[in-house]
């Protein structure tokens, strides 16, 4: 009997797939896209209809050629990519690449690689979606079409732009701009000074058994003024600490609650990056790799592989029925029936343009616990696994209940003039835990308001307190942080920029193409990415705004969904797009990209430049022509050479490998291997470094201790910060 062929993208999933459907079929993968419009050239007949002008990939010709061999004695051929548009359009490209138009292959889509998920699929195949396609097609025109005229122009209008391999696309170029819009902000700031008063409290007549424990409650104000009080400079303070001296201190009121805390739902795309960013320091395109592989999956024994979750390409916090119950079964099986609702929780979004066409990303299995496969994955793998199972099982857990309470105390001396000043304390007891017993969700960027106590004594109205200290304390505000892996991907989300597909590519490629750096984990742009947003953004207002990429994704979501026809909404861009990129061709000016440096050319003694090339960014004389002086582009810590005392510690590279050394090399030659840390040893007050991946060591008297939430960046940053 002739075998059914089945083609999917990669070696792995055939593998997984392959020993579900059995000696009946053969699978075969085809490494990806087997068609594409063409290099070096638009490839886009505008004139007519925007047709495409596909061609087979070079390095696909041998694979195409074995797809048609391996068909020929098949009774049917399924074709299983993946089930979004991007995997709509390589099963079309498929069969138009290897002629099987008159075969009309089968379509069969699951979004895990299960037993029961691939053979309900094959129970149920279908046709092509041509939607999905065209939806797929236009984005992919429109791409080509901005790409390959605006990059161009840019070789054009900056200096060496050609040789430094610049870019620019649709929704690559919007993100540089929130990235140096970002930026502008912080320059822009002027930091205002402020300060805080803080009491240390103590009930004078405890109502607990025992001696209470101190707690501190802040200034508020001025109890009947509403306008709050304002404390902009130390003399403020001082006049605040003036009054308060000697004052009194009673309890105005108490108010307790119950405070219900809910679980995050289970990942979407968006959410499984900004969290592996937060809990694992993984940049969006790692975790996009390994959840790839947990997905296409891996070998759990000898006649075991599978996928262990579902398809990681989702913005749906959908999760089916037989899995929810599943979870809920585990969960009274594993944690007791207090942990697990009556009911299943059910998530629906919120972000712009979300889909809902998926699932959300979870195990296949919630009973394929994560330390039970643990020593059939990396480390890696292990860890992303984890968190995609946990966030999974808390979210369908039970609320986490805490005791809630404010206390308001009202404070007068003898300095007050007869006012009453304000303090407040707030404090938390957790009753029970609920879905904390597993998973936390993870913060971007904690606020200072953010410091409630974990418990406050026993008080009631009218209670006295002795004041035990009033600290002031001087602060100044901040700036907008930049942008990290998790608030750059939450930002283009919530945005509507792009779709899940593209977060992980739009943030390698602004660094592959040295248009931001990385600082502390946080995107930099550099003075080449300023340069190119900024002549972007003054003569391509429209194409690189937020507001009309995101409703481009609509107007592609409405193709996919059959409300609109592709080729008109191509047109409809295209006009406005060829005229601004007329009269850019025209005004434009040139421009010639230099970052000035504190550095100095050991050469000549100018000043030195930042310049980038294709291989990365270095630093060059500005007597250049005359003077050549080079240097490798180091990255400072900020942190002395204990050897010297002069020179600051920089970041180097040889052979193949990272070390750190004295900027005053050769005068000082102090090196070192692993990484120095910003804080002091607490016993000898030397030099500490990064030892292993959680802990510290001091290199004078040996001292260990846990690290302090530092963690190693990614061979992927370092490769991106151009070092």
């Amino acid at each position: 009997m002739a075998k059914n062929l089945v083609v999917v993208e990669s070696p792995a999933k055939a593998r997984t797939v392959g020993r579900f459907l059995g000696q009946n079929y053969q699978v075969v993968a085809s490494m990806g896209h087997v068609r594409d419009l063409p290099g070096g050239e638009l490839g886009v007949e505008v004139d007519d209809s925007f047709t495409p002008s596909y061609s087979i990939l070079d390095n696909k010709k041998k694979v195409v050629q074995e797809l048609r061999s391996a068909s020929k004695d098949a009774e049917v051929i399924y074709l299983a990519t993946d089930p979004d548009r991007e995997g709509e359009a390589i099963s079309w490209h498929l069969v138009e690449a290897a002629g099987w138009k008159r075969r009309a292959p089968k379509r069969v889509v699951f979004h895990e690689i299960t037993q029961g998920a691939v053979k309900e699929a094959f129970d149920h195949p279908r046709d092509i979606d041509m939607k999905l396609v065209n939806a797929q097609q236009a984005r992919r025109i429109l791409d080509r079409l901005v790409g390959y005229q605006l990059s161009p122009l840019l070789w054009k209008k900056v200096s060496g732009g050609r040789k430094m391999g610049l870019s620019a696309g649709r929704v690559q170029s919007v993100a540089l701009r929130l990235v140096v819009e970002r930026e502008e902000e912080i320059d822009a700031f002027k930091s205002q000074e402020y300060w805080t008063i803080e009491a240390l409290l103590q009930p004078q007549q405890p109502r607990d058994p025992g001696k209470p424990a101190p707690y501190t409650a802040k200034l508020a104000g001025i109890v009947g003024d509403k306008s709050g009080l304002e404390l902009p400079d130390q003399q403020s303070s001082e006049q605040a600490l003036a009054a308060l001296k000697d004052a009194v201190y009673v309890v105005a009121s108490v108010e307790k609650r119950e405070v219900r805390g809910h679980p995050a739902a289970p990942f979407t795309t968006s959410t499984l990056q900004q969290e592996a960013w937060r809990k694992l320091r993984f940049p969006a395109r790692k975790t996009m790799q390994i959840a790839q592989q947990l997905y296409e999956g891996l070998p759990l024994g000898p006649d075991e592989s599978v996928g262990l979750i579902t398809y990681m390409r989702t913005d749906s916090t959908t999760v089916s029925p037989v899995a929810l119950q599943e979870t809920l079964a585990f969960i009274r099986r594993k944690y007791g029936a207090a942990y697990a609702p009556r009911s299943p929780r059910i998530y629906t979004r919120k972000a712009k343009n979300a889909q809902e066409a998926h699932e959300a990303v979870r195990p296949t299995s919630v009973a394929r616990e994560p330390e039970t496969i643990r020593r059939h994955l990396n480390g890696d793998q292990f860890r992303l696994y984890d968190l995609i199972w946990k966030r999974m099982v808390a979210s369908q857990m039970t609320d986490a209940v805490s005791d809630s309470t404010r206390v308001e105390i009202h404070a007068q001396g003898p300095n007050s003039r007869g006012n009453a000043y304000l303090f407040r304390a707030s404090g938390s007891v957790l009753k029970f835990p609920g879905f904390r017993t597993l998973y936390l969700e993870d913060r971007d960027d904690t606020s200072e308001d953010d410091d409630q106590q974990k418990a406050l004594p026993t008080l009631e109205k009218e209670d006295g307190q002795d004041c035990l200290g009033l600290t002031p304390e001087q602060h100044f505000t901040q700036p907008p942080p930049r942008y990290n892996d998790a608030t750059l991907v939450r930002a283009l989300e919530e945005q509507g920029i792009g779709r899940p597909s593209t977060y992980a590519p739009i943030l390698s490629i602004i660094q592959d193409r040295q248009y931001v750096t990385k600082e502390q984990g946080r995107f930099k742009p550099t003075e080449l990415g300023k340069v190119v947003a900024r002549q972007l953004i003054s003569y391509f207002p429209t194409v690189i705004d937020v507001g009309f990429t995101a409703a481009m994704e609509e107007e592609l979501d409405e193709i996919a969904q059959g409300d609109k026809e592709w080729v008109p909404v191509l047109k409809e861009f295209y006009g406005p797009f060829q005229t601004a990129l007329a009269e850019a061709n025209e005004a434009m000016p040139r421009v010639k990209v230099e970052e000035p440096t504190d550095e100095v050319c050991d050469l000549c003694g100018k000043p030195m430049l930042v310049k980038t090339s294709r291989f990365g960014r270095f630093l060059a004389c500005s007597g250049f022509p005359e003077c050549r002086g080079k240097k490798s582009l180091q990255r400072k810590t900020g942190i002395t050479c204990p050897q010297c005392k002069e020179g600051v510690l920089v970041e180097r590279k040889g052979r193949g490998r990272t070390f750190y050394g004295c900027s005053r090399y050769p005068n000082c030659t102090f090196a070192l291997n692993q990484r120095p840390l910003p804080d002091p040893c607490p016993e000898c007050g030397n030099l500490m470094v990064a030892s292993g991946r959680n802990s510290a060591r001091c290199t004078s008297c040996g001292i260990r201790q846990p690290l302090a939430e530092q963690t190693e960046e990614e061979p992927e940053e370092r490769a991106a910060a151009n070092i």
